[in-house]
């Protein structure tokens, strides 16, 4: 029998990115039966399918509780997810960076803060570049950088909206030399960019000016990057290992587990690479 699987979006996305589209055709030459709904629709029937997986669902940072409450009713409805719920609500937080770090895992430092405790840490940075950003968001939204201490940063903290934020120095090498995004299905490797922000921005997002660019990654980063992604537990259906490379380290600066980019143009392989994860799996 031929097993239905939603492909959950957002609204702002209801028929897919672009990019995403040519996985239909992938996940049916597999006798997977692919639809299209979005997250948000109150009138879609979850139960209906033989499972979820999630893809451009890329406003869930800012519908956090609705999304959270989503999760629970697949779980409750008994409909499996990939990946899977639990693996995504600790990704959904960027706090679990500071377990990979009593993992092992080499991380861009990171001091989590919130409230009267943010601008503590801040002032114990005076003097220097850093960046601030909210440990549950997207698209570098309420992220702000600049100097601690300084005039222009203070005014930006004042109008920060009251939330948990990690506190980190700012990686001019991200300018220089760029973000490394490695893609991984079912645990084995499948390619990797390197994304660099417009000039003079810090940002590497597409939105924002960004550049993004198929790269091979020397053999000390992928092996990184792997050790990150065991560290995080059983190798997921898909994940993306995000970091940067600091006087010839590699240091993580996330793990996307829940909805990133796969940069299917980038490597049109790779969308069968995760068809065949997902058919594996159901």
């Amino acid at each position: 029998m031929t097993k239905r699987i939603a492909l959950a979006t957002s609204a702002e996305l209801a028929e897919l990115h672009p990019e995403d589209r040519p996985l239909l055709d992938a996940l049916r030459a597999h006798d997977l039966e692919p639809v299209v709904e979005v997250w948000t629709d109150p009138s879609v029937d979850w139960s209906v399918y033989d499972a979820v997986l999630l893809r451009t669902v890329w406003d869930y940072f800012r519908l956090y509780a609705e999304f959270t409450e989503w999760l629970a009713q697949l779980d409750k409805a008994g409909v499996p997810v990939l990946n899977n719920t639990d693996l995504v609500r600790w990704n959904s937080d960027k706090r679990y960076l500071l377990e990979l770090r009593e993992r092992g895992v080499a991380i861009v430092p990171s001091q989590v803060a919130a409230g009267p405790c943010l601008r503590e840490v801040v002032a114990g940075l005076a003097g220097r570049q850093i960046v601030i950003k909210p440990t549950v968001s997207g698209n570098a939204l309420h992220t702000v950088r600049g100097v601690a201490g300084s005039p222009e940063l203070e005014q930006a903290l004042a109008e920060l909206p009251d939330l948990v934020y990690l506190v980190q120095p700012f990686v001019p090498e991200i300018q220089t030399e760029g973000e490394w995004s490695l893609l991984f299905f079912d645990g084995e490797f499948s390619h990797a960019v390197v994304k660099r922000p417009a000039d003079g921005d810090y940002r590497v997002q597409e939105s924002h000016g960004g550049r993004t660019v198929l790269s091979e990654p020397p053999a000390d980063v992928l092996e990184s990057a792997r050790a990150a992604l065991t560290a995080s537990g059983p190798a997921p259906a898909y994940a993306r290992v995000d970091g940067v490379v600091v006087n010839g380290r590699f240091l993580l600066m996330e793990i996307e587990l829940i909805e990133p980019s796969l940069y299917f143009s980038h490597s049109p392989a790779a969308i069968q690479k995760l068809a065949v994860a997902v058919a594996g799996r159901l």
